[in-house]
């Protein structure tokens, strides 16, 4: 495959050793996460109209996967093997069709940095706690690098043989575009992670 009960914390005046009346190690939380809350998922962007576009429902391919990131004025770099890879400040994401027909959108986001391995068990707990309080990507730990750092993903697939419309498509690319940046800002900032 390729690379690709609530207490008041430091903000409210209250123990800066303490988040949501959790306890903290290492700024890694270590009890229960807090409920979602309307908001937390997807945030909001200045999208497309997405209502004024046709809703014929058609297969997915790559060049309609160009034509909506496009749209969303997410430049990309097509490596010729149907692989197309945006790159961000602080992180990279591949968008590609997988399975056996190329029915299955894939976007799998890659931060920049990567974590040592005596890291791992604070990797681990980062990741499941993005993966217990949050929707759309699933987060993992990736095998290490030649250079033995543990690489953290962020991925998003969705099977699409049946097909879609132009406009659900524009709007998958784009939430997954904007949980990635979520993601990786994240992990600098509360994962404390990178």
């Amino acid at each position: 495959m390729p690379w690709w009960s609530w207490r008041p914390g430091p903000a409210d005046g209250g123990d800066p050793e303490t988040r949501s009346g959790i306890t903290v190690d290492s700024a890694v939380r270590v009890g229960p996460p807090n409920p979602r809350q309307p908001g937390d998922d997807c945030p909001g962007s200045d999208r497309p109209v997405l209502t004024e576009m046709p809703a014929t429902i058609e297969p997915v391919s790559l060049r309609r996967v160009c034509d909506a990131l496009d749209l969303l004025d997410v430049r990309y770099l097509a490596d010729g093997d149907g692989n197309l890879l945006a790159m961000w400040e602080r992180h990279a994401v591949l968008v590609t069709l997988e399975g056996p027909e190329d029915e299955i959108l894939v976007m799998r986001a890659r931060p920049h940095a990567t974590v040592p391995p005596d890291w791992a068990d604070r990797a681990y707990r980062v990741v499941n706690e993005w993966n217990h309080t949050r929707r759309f990507c699933k987060a993992y730990i990736g095998d290490p690098t030649e250079r033995g750092q543990l690489p953290i993903y962020a991925e998003l697939q969705v099977p699409l043989g049946a097909g879609t419309h132009d406009a659900l498509l524009v709007e998958m690319l784009d939430c997954g575009a904007a949980v990635a940046t979520s993601f990786v800002d994240w992990l600098h900032d509360e994962g404390a992670l990178l």
